[in-house]
């Protein structure tokens, strides 16, 4: 075997390394927020071709239970690569924010009795919404944020923490998409103006369809008439992939404006 010459030996090592030069950096950029001792992680993606000199719709996303943590990471699983898809991206240039609850947090106040879920009428915020809220407001002051653009999208413990928020703020969003989320119907009063999708697998085992329908039923009841109701016959709990594939998905939330 002959030996390598220099020269050669350099254009081998950047032949090499080029394909790991040419990969594109982490869209999504690793952030925190601390507040008196609590720490919230969370991602953040700027539109493909920011200009601060323009103003962007906001979107939150609540991830569901199984990605709870503080790794920063995990809470991308289910949702990231709708915003990361190019197509999206050139199509809807938006600030996107995935927050990380932590392990032993939830989004939304719930109760166990006799071991059934129960969603309190009246509730505080948990210590991990109260973060998401203060998130929240900090981008609300960056001028580029279009305050009648604001949505919020979440999955199973994520849709019970998009109920709760809007709950809480409903002229805050422009629209809500609650995928598999459960709430206290009796709340959703204060929401009834709201535009808001819901979703779900009616043979989901985990978060009972029943919270869907009688969410929409309870809407329905109080007056709203922009609420509509997705269920996927046979569909278990990942029903967010359902939802994620429906060819309006994105294109309903962004035509949506306060």
């Amino acid at each position: 075997m002959k030996p390598i010459k220099p020269l050669a030996a350099l254009l081998l090592a950047a032949a090499l390394a080029a394909p790991l030069a040419a990969q594109p950096a982490q869209p999504f950029e690793k952030r925190q927020l601390v507040h008196q001792g609590d720490t919230l992680p969370y991602r953040i993606l700027y539109p493909a071709h920011y200009d601060r000199s323009q103003q962007y719709p906001l979107v939150l996303f609540l991830h569901g239970a199984g990605e709870r943590g503080n790794d920063n990471q995990s809470q991308l699983k289910h949702g990231a690569t709708l915003f990361t898809d190019p197509r999206n991206r050139a199509a809807h240039p938006a600030i996107i924010l995935f927050p990380q609850c932590p392990a032993d947090g939830f989004w939304a106040p719930m109760e166990r009795v006799d071991g059934q879920r129960i969603y309190p009428r009246r509730p505080k915020p948990t210590p991990s919404m109260q973060m998401v809220e203060r998130l929240i407001r900090q981008y609300l002051k960056d001028p580029t944020v279009d305050h009648t653009r604001i949505y919020v999208i979440g999955i199973s413990m994520g849709g019970m923490g998009t109920y709760d928020y809007i709950c809480r703020h409903p002229r805050l969003f422009a629209c809500a998409v609650p995928i598999c989320g459960a709430v206290n119907e009796q709340r959703l009063r204060r929401a009834r103006h709201l535009p808001i999708r819901i979703y779900h697998g009616s043979a989901d085992p985990v978060v009972p369809v029943t919270y869907s329908r009688d969410a929409y039923i309870a809407l329905k009841a109080n007056g709203s008439t922009n609420v509509e109701y997705i269920e996927y016959p046979g569909v278990q709990h990942e029903s967010w992939d359902n939802a994620f594939a429906e060819p309006d998905f994105l294109d309903w939330i962004f035509s949506q404006r306060k």
